[in-house]
């Protein structure tokens, strides 16, 4: 099973971000984002398998040392394979809290998940998954959500350990210390 550990944003955030993904499907774009059943989060960490015990603890324990950071959203990104996604303002508290947690967690198998690594980061949050609707779902979601966002100021409050699969199957969220 494959596993990933995701940072959330603070509920109002959370709300806006799932409007636009919302806006998505009610225009018959696409559904395929709601399908997932995931909320709006950033990424830090896939693994190939976990030992979701033992995985639980240490990310309880991780929590413990890390606090909440902001979560400022100021520009729209798509990725090729048919991703639209909102980047949040890269930062020093971000780039370390992601290069520690995923050391911390060093243990499990990453293999094949590059781009979730330390120094290859791409942090984002899908709005739009169109990669099984015909081309232009791709560019009619983009260009909804380039129309409808608004720059997004909030916080990251939270971290998770989730299931990939489709629902995503979340196993455990722990409040980051304010």
């Amino acid at each position: 099973m494959q596993y990933a550990i995701e940072l959330y944003f603070d509920k109002a955030t959370e709300q806006n971000l799932s409007h636009l993904a919302q806006r998505v499907a009610d225009e018959n774009i696409s559904t395929m984002f709601l399908k997932w059943e995931t909320r709006p989060h950033l990424t830090l960490a896939c693994f190939n398998d976990v030992n979701e015990t033992a995985c639980i603890e240490q990310l309880r324990l991780f929590a413990q040392t890390h606090k909440t950071m902001l979560a400022n959203i100021c520009s729209v990104g798509m990725f090729t394979d048919s991703r639209t996604f909102l980047p949040p303002v890269m930062n020093d508290s971000m780039y370390q809290f992601q290069k520690e947690l995923y050391e911390y967690l060093g243990e499990y198998d990453s293999s094949g998940w590059e781009w979730y690594q330390p120094n290859k980061w791409v942090p984002h949050c899908t709005l739009a998954l169109t990669h099984e609707d015909p081309d232009e779902a791709f560019y009619k979601a983009s260009n909804l959500i380039l129309h409808e966002f608004r720059k997004l100021y909030g916080k990251f409050v939270s971290i998770g350990l989730v299931k990939i699969s489709c629902p995503v199957e979340e196993i455990y969220t722990v409040e980051l210390q304010r």
